[in-house]
This record gives C-alpha cells, structure tokens and sequence, in this order.
C-alpha cells in the first residue's frame, strides 16, 4: 500500500555514499599530514629552520579548520593541543581541556568497558586507529563521530603522543538510519503485495474449482 512518501533514489544515494568515502579519506590524509609534519618539526629528514616553518604553517590550517577537531595527545592519552573545530564540536575551550584526559570524550559505558585505552593501545600497536561511534560533548549531548587517530613518534622511533581528527557525522548516520527504515518499509510494502496477488490467485484457482464441481 502507498503511503505517498518518495522513496530514495539509488544513484543519488551511491553518489551520497562516494562522496562521503571522499571525506573519510581526507580525514585519514590530513591525520596523516599532522603526523609527518610533526616529524618535520622534531627534525627528521629536514632542516631544523624548515622544520619550523612547516610546523608554523601547519599550526595556521589547523586552528583556522572549524569542520574538524584536531588536537594532539600526550603519549598517557591527555590533550596537548586544541583547534577551533575541537572548540566547537566538543564545547571545550583550550584552557579548560588542555591537560585532560581524552576519554572525557567518551561514555561512562565506554570508559568502562576501556574503549580509551583499547583505541590509544591499536595506534601504538599498528601505527593507526579508526572508528565511529557515540562521543560526549562538555554539556553531555551525544554526538556520533568519525575519528581517525595517529601515533606519533620521534627521530628515535619512540612513542611521544598521538594526533586525533574527529568529525561529527550525526546528520550523516541519521540519513542513513532514514535511508534503511525508508528501504526497509518499501520491502515489506512488496511483500505484502507479492502476498496478496498470491492470495488473490489461490482464490480464483479455488473459486474455478468449485464452480466446475457444482
């Protein structure tokens, strides 16, 4: 049965889809960025003044992002630095957050289940750490997010903190959430219909057959 509602139009969907794997691999570049320049600023491969002048320049963008929250943490999981975007989507300023543990970021249900850790623990171990899920902004609204977390090491190779990027993605998860409710009704719509035209030929067999026998 119709209920007058539009059903989404795939291709437009696909193209939502594409344009989002856009964004997720921007955010996997620019996590990645944040990490060598970090390495150019502790001197590897560079000269220390060129060191310094990217660092400079890569502070500029970074603090000038706002669809962002990129920040550093130190090597025990506490924030080290804060840009705008981190300002806005978290409602943290620099002073209050600088020196906190970022797992005030998270849920009690995940700080209890050692989701912080786990996530610090996978970067250091593979180089990189990548998720979605529920974060806590400072008036304890939710929000779902996209991270993409870095570790970072000196000259040396020894583990000195970790670069974050979180996008808040609620609006996208909630399309999506729409999009799957929106396929699901039109699913059960076909049955329904698949099941009443097999309902409707198992009656007119049946009404044939008693018309022949009486």
């Amino acid at each position: 049965m119709s209920t007058g509602e539009d059903v989404p139009d795939l291709p437009a969907v696909d193209g939502a889809k594409a344009l989002d794997m856009r964004m997720q691999r921007s955010e996997r570049e620019l996590a990645t960025a944040i990490r060598r320049a970090d390495e150019a600023s502790a001197g590897r491969d560079r000269a220390e003044a060129d060191g310094w002048q990217n660092a400079q320049l890569l502070s500029l963008l970074i603090h000038g992002v706002t669809d962002y929250a990129i920040f550093m943490l130190d090597r025990n999981g506490r924030v080290s630095t804060w840009n705008s975007g981190a300002e806005r989507i978290k409602g943290y300023t620099a002073a209050e957050i600088i020196g906190a543990p970022y797992a005030r970021f998270y849920g009690p249900e995940d700080v209890a289940a050692g989701e912080p850790e786990r996530a610090l623990a996978t970067a250091a171990r593979d180089g990189r750490y990548e998720a979605e899920g529920w974060r806590v902004r400072k008036d304890g609204a939710r929000f779902w997010a996209h991270i993409v977390l870095h570790a970072i090491h000196d000259a040396a190779g020894t583990l000195v903190g970790y670069a974050k990027v979180t996008r808040d993605i609620t609006d996208r998860r909630q399309a999506q959430l729409e999009l799957q409710a929106a396929r699901e009704a039109l699913f059960q719509a076909q049955k329904m219909e698949a099941v009443g035209q097999l309902t409707a030929g198992i009656a007119h067999d049946f009404n044939n057959m008693l018309a022949g026998i009486i």
